[in-house]
């Protein structure tokens, strides 16, 4: 079960392979939540109720910032903007000095310039 996102995934999955299996789906999906009720409702309430005042008191003591909507703050990327920022401040270089020396090779332009004007 640890390798599926969530039990949802799961029963998708349980429900496909028993289909390719030849199985009945809803057979095989009512078993899978017999156990799944089976195994989780052994576990005691005060264990349950220590788990959800234990994660009440991390998200109580955490400090960061963050969207209502997700578990955890962004994290911090300030590394990959600075790097980001310094190769492009490198590449508007090397484009300004590529442009200067294409203007400059030889005078061209100013020479094609002398030539029309004399």
């Amino acid at each position: 079960m640890g390798a599926f996102k969530d039990i949802f995934e799961l029963k998708k999955y349980l429900n496909e392979y028993s289909k390719y299996l030849g199985l009945n789906p809803d057979e095989i999906i009512d078993n899978f939540n017999e156990y799944m009720f089976e195994k989780t409702s052994k576990i005691p309430l005060e264990k349950i109720e220590k788990a959800a005042k234990d994660t009440m008191e991390i998200e109580a003591n955490d400090t960061r910032i963050a969207s209502p909507y997700t578990k955890s703050a962004p994290k911090s990327k300030t590394a990959e903007f600075i790097i980001t920022l310094i190769i492009v401040a490198i590449l508007a270089i090397l484009a300004v000095i590529w442009s200067i020396k294409q203007i400059t090779i030889g005078n061209t332009t100013t020479n094609i310039l002398d030539y029309f004007t004399k």
